[in-house]
């Protein structure tokens, strides 16, 4: 009887991890998930998703890769300073408009993402896609 109830304990303990990692998973899939969905809304360009371990562009011109990427971190670490100096508090969300194109950069949990639309596009509906978050 103890081995039997040693054993249970034992697969209990083993079971536990794997939900953890299996719901972290999940999150980050439905995160992805939604800004597929994103991606279809009119006037969005693509986005950014990136955290510590890895990244995933989604642009609809790939050449200007790189000058979204600088843009997305810049923007994301000027609203940071910024919040800092003018003691704002946490950043919840930071819009750049240029001549054509603009910028929302957010975080989510320990994902930075950035989703680039033409001036004339409504984020409000994005906002309200990832405030489920």
């Amino acid at each position: 009887m103890t081995k039997k109830k040693k054993a249970l304990e034992e697969q209990a303990v083993a079971a536990e991890p794997v939900a953890v990692a299996i719901g972290e998973a999940t999150g980050t899939d439905q995160l992805k998930a939604s800004l597929e969905e994103i991606k279809g809304y009119e006037g969005v360009i693509g986005y950014i998703l990136r955290n510590s371990t890895s990244a995933a562009i989604d642009l609809k011109d790939p050449s200007k890769l790189i000058e979204y990427a600088i843009l997305s971190s810049s923007a994301l670490e000027a609203g940071e300073e910024l919040s800092e100096i003018f003691n704002l508090g946490q950043v919840k969300n930071i819009l750049v408009e240029g001549k054509e194109v603009k910028v929302l950069s957010l975080t989510v949990d320990d994902n930075k993402i950035s989703i680039f639309a033409e001036k004339n596009a409504d984020l409000e509906k994005v906002l309200k896609k990832l405030g489920q978050f």
